[in-house]
Order: C-alpha cells, then sequence, then structure tokens
C-alpha cells in the first residue's frame, strides 16, 4: 500500500531548511514539491522585472536541491487553485500544505483556495508563515494593532521568542506518481527579461538557499560587529544585504535572529552585544511592517494618516523620469538610482533620501516611487516598500514628519565624505574633487566649466534649487492643512 502524498505548494520559500510545511508533509508519507506561476493572484502587485529575475534563478537553486536528493519540482503555470487540483487527480495526492503569506492578495487567495481543497475532499494544511510572530498575536495593551515602532519592538523583545528554525528534512527519492507528472522548463515561464539589463546583478548576487547562507555567514563572520555605525555609509559593505534572500524565502527571518542571538548570547562584549541588538530590531522592523499591512491592507496605495490624502502633489512625468534615470544634478541621489538599477538593489540610508528627494523636493507622490522600486528592487517587498515610502513622505505609520525634509548635499557629505560611493556610482564625477563631489552646483561651476573643456563634464545640472524646493515643500504642507 503506497503511502499518503501530500503536494508542497511553494511560493516565495525556496528552500529547505526551516520549511514547516515541508516538515508536515515530510511527516506524513511522500512529497510532490509544486510550484505553479500565477502572478494574476497577486495582481495589482505581480512581481515586478527585477524580482521576476531573482525568483528565475531562485526556482532553478530550489530545483537543483530538490534533484540532489531524488526529488522533482513539479511546474505549472496558470490558475494556482485549478492547478493544484489537477495536480492532486494526475498523482492520487490526498492533501496539500504550505507556509502561510502575508500580502493582503495571497492571503484571500489562499483563504478562498484552502476552501476549494477542503471541498474537494483534500487534507489542508497551513504552517507558519516568513516573520517572527504572527501579525494578529501581537497587539496594544488595548487590545489594538501597532502604528509607532518602539513599543512594537519593545512588546516583541520582552514577550516572544521566535520558533526556533527547523532543519532541512530527510527527503526520499520520489515515488513512481510523482516521476512520471509533466513539469515546465523553467526558462519557458519567461522570467527573465527580454531586454538586457540585469547583467550587474549576476556580478552581486547568488539566489538561492546557499546563497543565502553565504550571505549570512560573510556578515555574521565580518559585519555584525561594526553593523549599527557602519549601516548609514553607502561606501561600506556594513549591511547584511540579506533582503532579497527573505523576500524569497531562501532563509527565514527566524534563521536569522536564532544565529544572532546565539552570537550575543556568547559574547561578553558589551558593544558588541548592542550591535547584535540593532540587527534584531531590523528584523522586527520587518515584523512591524507586517503588522501594519495586515491591519491596514490599502496601505500600499492609500496613505494611512488620511488628512494625506489631499496633498497637493503635482504631476511632474519630466521630473519623475530624471529621478528614474538618475539625472537629476544632486549626486548622492543619481548614485543611489543607477547603482539600483545596475544591482536591482540600494542601499537603505540612500533609499531614505532618493526617496525624500522625489516627495520632497520634487513634489512626485510617493505611490509614483513605490512602484518604480517595485519594479526594480530584487528586495521589492509590499510592506516593507508601502512603509518605506509612507515613513518618507510623512503619511504613515511612525513616519518621518513631512517638514523634516533632507539636504540631498548635506546627506552626501556626512554619509559619503570621500565621494567614494557617488564617483564609484556617478561616473561623470570619477575625476572632481572630493571637496566638490557633493558641492552646492555654484560651487561646482569652475569645475564643471574646466570638465567641460576636457569633454568630461556631461554632468546634468539640478533639476531643482533644493533651497526653492525645500520653501515650496512646506508651503504645500501649509495648504494641506500642516502636520497631520
Amino acid at each position: 500500500m503506497s503511502r499518503p502524498l501530500t503536494i508542497v505548494w511553494f511560493l516565495y520559500d525556496f528552500r529547505l531548511a526551516d520549511h514547516p510545511a515541508l516538515h508536515a508533509a515530510v511527516a506524513r508519507g511522500d512529497v510532490l514539491a509544486v510550484y505553479v506561476h500565477d502572478p494574476v493572484a497577486e495582481s495589482p502587485w505581480e512581481p515586478g522585472g527585477a524580482r521576476r529575475w531573482w525568483m528565475h534563478h531562485a526556482l532553478t537553486s530550489l530545483q537543483e536541491s530538490l534533484a540532489a536528493v531524488g526529488q522533482r519540482l513539479i511546474v505549472r503555470q496558470g490558475n494556482s487553485q485549478e492547478c493544484l487540483l489537477q495536480l492532486a487527480r494526475e498523482s492520487g495526492a490526498d492533501a496539500i500544505a504550505w507556509n502561510e503569506r502575508w500580502t493582503p492578495s495571497l492571503r484571500g487567495r489562499d483563504t478562498q483556495a484552502a476552501k476549494a481543497f477542503s471541498d474537494a475532499g483534500l487534507k489542508v494544511k497551513m504552517s507558519a508563515g516568513p516573520l517572527l510572530h504572527h501579525p494578529e498575536k501581537l497587539t496594544t495593551g488595548t487590545g489594538g494593532s501597532y502604528t509607532v515602532f518602539t513599543p512594537f519592538w519593545r512588546k516583541l523583545r520582552s514577550t516572544v521568542t521566535p520558533d526556533f528554525p527547523l532543519p532541512a528534512p530527510a527527503l526520499d527519492a520520489a515515488v513512481e506518481r510523482v516521476s512520471a507528472l509533466t513539469t515546465m522548463a523553467i526558462p519557458d515561464l519567461g522570467l527573465l527579461p527580454k531586454i538586457t539589463w540585469d547583467s550587474g546583478f549576476y556580478e552581486k548576487w547568488e539566489p538561492g538557499e546557499s546563497g543565502a547562507r553565504s550571505r549570512l555567514q560573510v556578515f555574521l563572520e565580518h559585519r555584525i560587529g561594526r553593523y549599527h555605525g557602519a549601516r548609514d555609509l553607502p561606501a561600506v559593505a556594513g549591511t547584511s544585504e540579506l533582503s532579497p534572500y527573505l523576500v524569497h524565502g531562501e532563509i527565514t527571518p527566524r534563521q536569522i535572529w536564532h544565529a544572532v542571538v546565539e552570537l550575543q548570547e556568547s559574547s561578553a562584549d558589551e558593544h558588541y552585544r548592542e550591535e547584535c541588538e540593532h540587527l534584531l530590531r531590523e528584523l522586527a522592523w520587518r515584523d512591524f511592517s507586517y503588522h501594519v499591512l495586515h491591519f491596514r491592507p490599502d496601505t500600499p496605495h492609500l496613505p494611512l494618516k488620511p488628512k494625506y490624502a489631499g496633498f497637493p502633489w503635482l504631476h511632474d512625468p519630466a521630473g519623475l523620469r530624471k529621478w528614474q534615470r538618475g539625472q537629476t544634478g544632486y549626486p548622492i541621489v543619481d548614485a543611489g538610482m543607477r547603482q539600483l538599477w545596475h544591482t536591482g538593489w540600494m542601499h537603505n540610508r540612500v533609499r531614505m533620501v532618493v526617496a525624500s528627494f522625489l516627495t520632497k523636493d520634487l513634489l512626485v507622490p510617493w505611490q509614483e516611487g513605490a512602484r518604480w522600486f517595485w519594479d526594480t528592487l530584487v528586495d521589492a517587498d509590499l510592506a516593507n516598500n508601502s512603509m518605506g515610502w509612507q515613513w518618507a513622505a510623512g503619511c504613515g505609520a511612525d513616519a518621518q514628519p513631512f517638514f523634516r525634509i533632507f539636504n540631498p548635499v548635506s546627506q552626501g557629505e556626512k554619509f559619503d565624505p570621500d565621494g567614494e560611493y557617488v564617483r564609484r556610482w556617478v561616473q561623470e564625477l570619477e575625476h572632481w574633487p572630493v571637496r566638490l563631489v557633493h558641492a552646492p552646483w555654484t560651487a561646482q561651476g569652475a569645475v564643471m566649466q574646466h570638465l567641460q573643456q576636457q569633454g568630461r563634464g556631461n554632468y546634468p545640472p539640478p533639476v531643482v534649487d533644493h533651497a526653492a524646493a525645500r520653501d515650496r515643500a512646506l508651503d504645500a504642507l501649509k495648504r494641506m492643512g500642516g502636520e497631520a
């Protein structure tokens, strides 16, 4: 008599370790690993171009990991509910297991699918999703949701111990009824860009579970001891760079959390322990973003503070395009936007600077920036992306007040004092003196004239005067009715 067969439905959990649904399936019998490409289910936030590139390679890596233990990854395309029901009929599977998903569209889809599977006589098992803690189980003293991070963090840190990560289960070779199933080739999903713009992605990233483990190891061995200070310097490799691996589920926050806690508890160095705590706080910020998104599923397109729905934004397609192309004339902004285009990633400090510039210097709606990031970031995450852009625009949870407007010149001088980051990504400025890389345009005039004479002065003038743009932004805030 054959053992029970469970379909394990993979989506943004492209790993074998710490995969609760996979563990549940192995515990009851044989496994049928399945990925269904169904971007329509995520509309209007289906994966952007950079994410699709990553998904292609993440799926390939998962397929190889399964093949190494004799398993297959069955790939289908279409309506996920219909495809999975068809696969259950083809294989004789009697159960479907997957890990919880926390974006609004996928959560709604999964609820409907669970009912359809159950109605069809299949056992349904949904396991813990990619968070430290269930969003509904961390509430305020009155039982409500949090909109300020610090009390959320205090509550989480004092009351929550994230589950310990599970090891990769021992998988048997695929049974005959799985081996007989048809599958699509991953390249046929069409995830890779048709226009080659991703060459820099290959230089920087190694998608897949092994790439995630390697990145974590480098961070723990070489970076975490100086994390708090170095993470603000874009020219320094000071951040973990684990965000795209978290987004695609090649590593879990539980794995990172416990690896850091182990280092923290084994060290007698108070400074080192504090550095570890800063990283744990950043993981909690990710949970906080999902907490807000869960209770306010409209935040990807509507401001959390209702007053900002009437903010007098400008329609400025030319300014938006210059910002997207890294042609604003402000070096730190342009460096960030060019790093994004070349690598699919941008340093977090610079993300704040470019977001402030778009929403406050140009008065372009934050939703435009969120959409551009969504399409160009390999770590585009709906909760974090929405939270970050509303934070920059002053209209979200625990947001920076709108009247606090980053000066792109002083931000560059403070966080890129040697001009190393700017001169790496804005090649027109690679020969400029350090003292002038971030200087106001008027101070750059003589240098620009000299460079133009040498045929190297093709850097654009500022798209706006920052001082005037700041006054315009504050006037717009006043017309809205002041700070919400």
